[in-house]
């Protein structure tokens, strides 16, 4: 089987943003901690994983199908500072400087268009997908053809979630992560779900129950609060779920022959990490290309870590 990876642009920032220290900056002082944390993992990808084939998706600042269903969706999330914001340009300076597309569209967020492009993929007889990201809402796209990878800390090498992986952290199935929503709900995206409905309740309800439908065509053999919990708000239960649930038919069409891996530029991207002050990279450019004046770096534990 030959590998897709799609990167989840904006997981990916956040988490570089939020895990390396503000003292990353040009010579010029522009911050750039996110867009050396993203460059980072984007050349362990590269370098390590060696994908066939690869892309990148991020959100755009605009409001989606969502905040049009739920104008309370993600209300109650800090703004993000500035200074992350500011380095979104230059990480997609360094995306297309490896000549790697970037799909994007209106109206959806990333988590959709990376749905898309893997259920796409999935009628492809020789392809596995895997999406990388810290998000684990993603885990309700797992199948045997798609699987979730998650950065870890330190010189672990990502973390890679199989429908058993999925049942085994969560002890449900990754169809049911959506229906998990719709009962506990998600604070970070201001998604109700059932107050009073915690993930034990939940899970426990979807192990025995399946999914929502199952829940509430046996609603009369739950008793107490519960029972009159799950209720009382049936209709956030399942409105929730559908805010949750990562659509897989936005409109777009994944392009695999402009998604293959090959060598890049490594003389452009030195010039880039130079301007950026990233010189601790440039000796990971040369593993990826097959330049007979390249010297090879064999994968090694510090090529695994995150940064």
């Amino acid at each position: 089987m030959k590998k897709l990876i799609l990167i989840d642009g904006n997981a990916v920032i956040h988490r570089a943003f939020h895990g390396l220290p503000p003292t990353f900056r040009t010579p010029e002082g522009e911050l750039v901690n996110a867009v050396y944390g993203f460059s980072s993992i984007l050349l362990n990808i590269l370098n390590v994983e060696k994908p066939e084939y690869i892309a990148v998706s991020f959100d755009l600042a605009k409001k989606t199908f969502r905040h049009e269903e739920y104008k309370e969706y993600k209300a109650t999330r800090k703004k993000a500072p500035d200074e992350l914001y500011a380095q979104f340009a230059r990480v997609k300076e360094v995306v297309k400087a490896f000549q790697i597309p970037i799909y994007e569209i209106e109206g959806f967020e990333a988590d959709d268009v990376l749905g898309t492009l893997a259920k796409q993929a999935e009628k492809k007889e020789d392809i596995m997908t895997y999406i990388f990201t810290g998000d684990m809402d993603i885990l309700q796209l797992v199948t045997e053809r798609t699987n979730a990878m998650t950065p870890t800390k330190g010189l672990q090498p990502p973390k890679v979630y199989t429908p058993e992986e999925v049942v085994k952290k969560w002890g449900l199935k990754p169809s049911q992560v959506v229906d998990m929503k719709g009962l506990q709900g998600d604070s970070s995206d201001n998604i109700k779900g059932v107050p009073g409905i915690g993930p034990k309740t939940a899970q426990t309800l979807l192990q025995k129950y399946g999914d929502l439908e199952g829940i509430y065509k046996h609603l009369d053999k739950i008793n107490g609060s519960v029972h009159d919990k799950l209720e009382k708000d049936k209709e956030s239960a399942f409105f929730s779920r559908r805010l949750a649930t990562i659509v897989t038919d936005v409109p777009m069409t994944l392009d695999l022959e402009e998604c293959k891996t090959h060598e890049y530029d490594q003389d452009k991207i030195a010039e880039l990490f130079l301007s950026l002050n990233f010189k601790s990279l440039l000796g990971r450019l040369t593993a990826f290309n097959n330049h007979s004046d390249t010297q090879k770096i064999e994968d090694s534990p510090t090529q695994q870590s995150l940064f």
